[in-house]
């Protein structure tokens, strides 16, 4: 189908709530999920930092709350909308609930190389792509140009986190009871 103006709009609502969670202190990921009318039902931001639980992504939100709130049907003919491609437990989850299509700003593999570029050390799960976990899936992304935006963000987060690492220790060390060996 290929990513059209409308299903920009949409991403920039996901690039916004990423920036919110970096705000807040999260991972910068956010989700919208929009219904086959282009109703938005359901909004959510990364949130494992601020709720203390490695579930709480929004791809895995959206998940949970489409169960409930929608119908089989209304959820096969939905989209989800995201900053970054789904994790292999939110791909897994998608296909299970049975939503349909996503669409998303960048991908797993622009996330990993931006990883491999900002020096950041290799992930505990190894990433995979949506279409790896659920084949028959629709999935449309990456945009180029948003990519670029939620580089941005994930730069920002590793550059604060290196920040932060390196004023620890030099707090330690200049408040004379940490010692480097």
């Amino acid at each position: 189908m290929g990513i059209t103006e409308q299903d920009r709009g949409y991403l920039r609502q996901c690039i916004e709530l990423a920036r919110e969670a970096l705000d807040a202190g999260d991972a910068p990921f956010g989700s919208v999920l929009v219904d086959s009318a282009g109703r938005i039902r359901y909004t959510d931001r990364n949130k494992v930092k601020t709720k203390a639980d490695v579930t709480w992504h929004p791809e895995f939100t959206i998940v949970l709350w489409a169960q409930t709130h929608m119908t089989e049907e209304e959820r096969a003919t939905s989209t989800v909308y995201t900053s970054g491609e789904h994790c292999q437990m939110c791909s897994t989850a998608h296909g299970y609930a049975g939503l349909g299509r996503i669409v998303f700003a960048s991908s797993t593999a622009q996330y990993m190389q931006w990883l491999g570029e900002l020096g950041v050390g290799s992930r505990r799960v190894r990433s995979i792509p949506i279409k790896e976990v659920v084949p028959d899936l629709e999935v449309d992304g990456p945009d180029p140009e948003l990519a670029a935006e939620v580089r941005k963000l994930h730069e920002k987060r590793f550059k604060a986190m290196v920040s932060a690492t390196a004023e620890d220790i030099s707090e330690e060390v200049e408040g004379g009871g940490g010692r480097l060996e």
